[in-house]
């Protein structure tokens, strides 16, 4: 019975390293081999080593430093694109977002705004046809994102689609950075940043959602210097046009299941941390956790739904990189947790040593501090606890999403989670 307490230990204990720390140093040690490989590749084929003086430039991962194409005659060549915004009962803040998709610096005969209302009640369509720039598709069905996304697309014609929620706001270069990527023939998606913007009064998860986020750009940045970005936020990202197939209604996770189909047709996805989306934290914590069980119930979605991302004969880097960044959070980091404690527990009182020990009281301190930033955290010296609260507050969504999944009680129709609205200049 203490081997299997001890097996229990470790493997929980690396499951949980691994996902939340191994795998951003393991990405950043492969990021770091494949530049110092790349520097020497072009070295030698700059020197003439290998016969030729042209430097290499077909590197998948130098697509990341991309500029923009120009023409015959050495002008920009800007592709055409189409912005497509989902609107749900967005009257508060729709006039702020038009105002911030008109100054996006980008040639406005090459650039289209279209926005959906799917079944709004108060004045988000009446807002929208005030401006003559942007085609609007009203619904007065309430039918869901996704369903919303499926009735846009048909009347997407330009060769690249960039979606944006209608409650964050963009900063002006983001159509540019975003286009710039597509000069790469295998680039089906372009991910962009998401930006949490923490004010001084946030809650506890409000706060650690911020910190979370720039953890999570990062092991993008990291995974697309891989290979590719696994699922891209809905806030920000693009397709290919060509690329789109339309998606069964029920879909949760538009933004996941689009990004990881074009994975599985043999594109990747790029990221640019320079084209970004910024929003304020959820306006409470019961708003965040409204979202946060909402996402963990189309992760479990996703996963039968996409059961060819575990092919990893198929796919082999594309399966490391899914089952590294989020097949553990959304199912064995959170099994862990608890197993990890009960079993350190049992050694302890079954007399192991001083490491279990120090381990024990490592746990204990950990839910003791996630406790405390649920109850102190708004004050500002005890800032640093949030991110405790919010890791266990993750953890916790995944089994209520996972169990209002089984129950299929989660509707494609989306529940808008409250926040405020920040303009980006």
């Amino acid at each position: 019975m203490i081997y299997v307490l001890h097996y229990i230990f470790w493997i929980c204990l690396g499951i949980i390293f691994y996902n939340y720390i191994g795998y951003g140093i393991l990405l950043a040690l492969i990021s770091g081999m494949k530049h110092i490989i790349i520097r020497l590749h072009t070295f030698y084929a700059e020197s003439g080593k290998y016969g030729s003086t042209k430097p290499t430039t077909n590197n998948p991962s130098t697509s990341l430093r991309v500029t923009q194409r120009t023409t015959h005659n050495g002008q920009p060549d800007f592709p055409e694109v189409t912005l497509v915004i989902a609107a749900y009962n967005e009257e508060a803040v729709i006039e702020e977002k038009i105002a911030n998709c008109l100054q996006l610096n980008y040639p406005k005969d090459k650039l289209s705004f279209l926005f959906i209302t799917d079944g709004s009640t108060d004045g988000t369509a009446d807002v929208v046809r005030r401006y003559p720039q942007i085609y609007l598709l009203d619904s007065p069905e309430r039918k869901g994102k996704t369903a919303a996304l499926n009735r846009a697309m048909q009347y997407v014609s330009t060769p690249i689609t960039i979606f944006c929620d209608a409650n964050t706001m963009l900063n002006r270069s983001a159509i540019r950075k975003i286009a710039a990527h597509y000069r790469s023939p295998k680039t089906g998606g372009v991910a962009g940043e998401k930006k949490v913007l923490s004010g001084e009064n946030d809650t506890a998860p409000a706060a650690g959602e911020g910190l979370y986020w720039k953890y999570e750009s990062l092991l993008k940045r990291l995974d697309a210097s891989l290979y590719t970005v696994t699922g891209a936020a809905g806030e920000l990202f693009s397709i290919r046009t060509t690329l789109w197939a339309p998606m069964p209604e029920n879909v949760i996770l538009d933004d996941f299941v689009i990004s990881t189909r074009i994975n599985l047709k043999g594109y990747r996805i790029a990221y640019e941390p320079h084209a970004y989306a910024c929003e304020l934290s959820s306006a409470s914590l019961e708003e965040e956790k409204k979202r946060k069980v909402r996402i963990s119930a189309g992760g479990f979605q996703s996963m039968v739904m996409l059961k060819e991302i575990f092919n990893v004969f198929r796919h082999p880097v594309l399966f490391f990189q899914f089952v590294s960044h989020r097949f553990l959070r959304w199912t064995l980091t959170p099994l862990s947790l608890p197993l990890l404690l009960l079993a350190n527990i049992l050694l302890v009182a079954s007399g192991a040593g001083r490491f279990y020990k120090i381990m024990l009281m490592a746990q204990l301190a950990f839910y003791l501090l996630a406790g405390m930033g649920r109850l102190f955290g708004e004050t500002k010296r005890l800032k640093i606890l949030k991110i405790f609260h919010y890791i266990l507050f993750m953890n916790y969504s995944v089994y209520a999403g996972f169990f209002r999944f089984i129950k299929g009680k989660q509707s494609g129709v989306w529940e808008k989670a409250e926040r405020k609205v920040m303009v980006i200049s």
